[in-house]
């Protein structure tokens, strides 16, 4: 009997943007963020829908906190915001 094999790996590339939302949210729920996104590109498990127009890209949902990121290509995201769900989509 084999095993289903582990999605491949993606790398993310998090914009400076993205690097100062996570440093300004309180260290757990920034933990927790980091956490919900590992999980992602580990096994594109999580709450991801493709943005309608005007935006473009992805959104994973995590807790109170939205992670937009765009995708490169099959091996890469570029992470461009995390925003708290009250300010997202403004």
């Amino acid at each position: 009997m084999t095993q289903p094999q582990a999605p491949e790996r993606i790398a993310v590339v998090w914009s400076p943007e993205a690097r100062a939302d996570l440093r300004a949210i309180v260290r757990d729920t920034a933990m927790q963020i980091l956490h919900c996104v590992g999980r992602y590109l580990a096994n594109r498990t999580g709450d991801v829908k493709k943005l309608k127009p005007p935006l473009n890209g992805f959104r994973l949902r995590c807790g109170d906190y939205r992670v937009f990121f765009d995708q490169r290509d099959e091996r890469t995201i570029d992470v461009t915001a995390v925003r708290n769900r009250r300010e997202a989509y403004r």
